[in-house]
């Protein structure tokens, strides 16, 4: 098959589900190219297996930012999924939505991608074990834990705790409101990971009409005039060419898009030509407007067991591993992070600009090149955590090889402004706030990190700034947007300067939602995919 009518690149959170989509009706041929392999590998599947993927080439791109004096001039880990499913097969699984409002944001970027229209299609995407409601969806394709069962006692403490810290328990963060403290819901089901590739791509693999080819990198966009025509891969050591005759779609994440872009020749102008590639539409936006979300933890050694003892020594493990294969139950089961919520540094604010996670579980121990989750501290520790759900600062992607297997220079540009700083500031003593409380305070021995040491403003920032790094939602690279002067697609995904090209992933975003970016990276592939097939691209796009 040297054509089809649709190319999708990358089996992401977002590519799964728009291959499962566009092929749906049978009318369509699509051609799904994923640079990295299969996704039957056992730790990708077990839930709290995903510490072991962390630095596992064979499913991860093992990003590396420019070093950056926001962050003690450390070079940050920037795990992406490389692999069926994407960062959905490697991450820790938390299902959230975002605040209503960053929807309402979106739609004043992007008609048509406002909080109603959203909310109707996350019902449609969901099959929430909680049940249905005017917020949540039942008897959609993806199933979504509503981890009820099985959770660390010390998730009691925690609520309990931060209630009387000030922030009330709150059911479902994906319901009315999304203050306050509770527990995540997970994207998986009967135990495993249920990643798109699991829910979205399985199901669809067995059509005549869709073609999944593995260990096939993208190299170049192909086009007549402006036309996207093509795309041309590396699979097996040759260089193939697949022609595309309706459009080719970009899912390649908030890095690879970007990266593919400017290797195609839209992008930077001066930057292209730099690096002698020709300049098919000069559009300084595409790689700009990086957000992502910094976290920290602060951690405590507690008076009574946490995952810790259960997982350290040789026996717990053989425990947790016996609960887990014969009854899909205990530690393994689950992500590590049970609890969390969301909250406001200020009350003069509309709505919560940090996000919690609570572990009962510490790993202040590194081992080299493991993310030692089934492998924490010899002694009782527990984490809490938190990231800032709407930076101001701003980072960007540029190649900088006309090699496209070279990585591109990621420039994070962390706690860049000083509102970043200061509200982060507001943020980590909120966490000991919440430790001092009764609830938590009887139950702490001594904190461990930062350190009761550390109290003035200067070393907090020190502290935060040493330890701070990427939660893994680098987004807005190839954003949507009604301003050609600020944005690289229109309403539709399609990109500016081109007729026959969409990107339809986190890059995408208009703005970075506040909370974890799986479930909107979804929502972009189910939605844009019904943009797709209304036929919106068939003529030229905007701008």
């Amino acid at each position: 098959m040297d054509d089809t009518d649709y190319i999708i690149i990358g089996a992401g959170s977002a590519g799964c589900v728009l291959a499962n989509r566009l092929t749906e009706n049978g009318r369509h041929r699509v051609t799904l190219l994923e640079a990295g392999g299969s996704d039957r590998r056992f730790f990708i599947h077990l839930p709290l297996g995903y510490g072991k993927l962390f630095y596992d080439p064979a499913v991860n791109w093992l990003y590396k930012t420019e070093p950056d004096p926001g962050l003690a001039g450390s070079r940050d880990h920037w795990p992406r999924g490389k692999v069926l499913g994407g960062s959905s097969s490697i991450n820790a699984m938390v299902w959230i939505r975002g605040h209503r409002a960053d929807y309402d944001d979106w739609g004043r970027e992007a008609p048509g991608w406002g909080w109603d229209d959203c909310l109707s299609a996350y019902r449609q995407i969901e099959d929430n074990e909680a049940g249905a409601d005017p917020f949540r969806g039942k008897g959609g394709p993806l199933f979504i834990s509503a981890n009820r069962r099985g959770l660390h006692p010390l998730v009691t403490n925690y609520i309990d705790a931060c209630a009387q810290a000030g922030l009330p328990p709150n059911p479902d963060f994906n319901g009315a409101e999304q203050e306050g403290a509770g527990i995540y819901q997970m994207t998986i089901k009967g135990a495993r990971r249920n990643s798109t590739a699991r829910a979205f791509l399985r199901p669809a693999m067995g059509r005549p009409n869709l073609r999944v080819l593995t260990h096939a990198h993208a190299t170049r966009i192909l086009f007549d005039g402006t036309r996207a025509t093509g795309v041309e891969y590396r699979r097996g050591g040759q260089t193939h060419i697949l022609r595309a005759r309706a459009e080719v779609i970009l899912c390649g994440g908030a890095i690879n898009s970007p990266q593919l872009l400017q290797l195609s020749g839209i992008g930077p102008g001066a930057l292209l030509q730099g690096l002698g590639l020709p300049v098919l539409h000069d559009n300084p936006n595409v790689g700009a407007h990086l957000n992502d979300h910094q976290g920290i933890n602060y951690t405590w050694e507690m008076t009574v067991p946490t995952y810790n003892d259960e997982l350290r020594p040789w026996w717990g493990k053989l425990i947790a591993g016996m609960k887990y294969l014969l009854a899909g139950t205990g530690p393994l089961a689950k992500s590590i992070n049970h609890g969390g919520g969301f909250f406001r540094t200020s009350p003069d604010l509309d709505r919560p600009n940090m996000q919690l996670y609570m572990q009962a579980f510490s790993t202040l121990i590194p081992r080299e090149g493991e993310r030692p989750v089934l492998d924490p501290d010899p002694w009782s520790g527990l984490s809490l955590g938190l990231s800032n759900c709407r930076p101001t600062s701003r980072g960007h992607i540029r190649i900088t090889s006309p090699d496209p297997m070279a990585h591109p220079a990621i420039t994070a540009n962390a706690f860049s402004t000083d509102h970043d700083v200061q509200e982060m500031l507001a943020a980590v003593k909120f966490l000991r706030h919440i430790a001092a409380q009764p609830a938590m305070a009887r139950l702490i021995k001594r904190e461990l990190r930062p350190g009761p040491e550390v109290t003035t403003d200067e070393a907090l920032i020190a502290d935060f700034r040493a330890r701070s790094g990427t939660v893994y939602h680098p987004s807005c690279t190839a954003r949507m947007g009604r301003d050609p002067a600020t944005s690289v697609l229109d309403a539709d995904c399609r990109v500016r300067g081109t007729t026959g090209l969409r990107v339809i992933d986190a890059s995408s975003f208009p703005n970075l939602i506040a909370g974890n970016t799986n479930a909107p990276a979804i929502l972009m592939g189910w939605m844009g995919a019904e943009r797709v097939l209304r036929g919106t691209g068939q003529g030229a796009s905007l701008g």
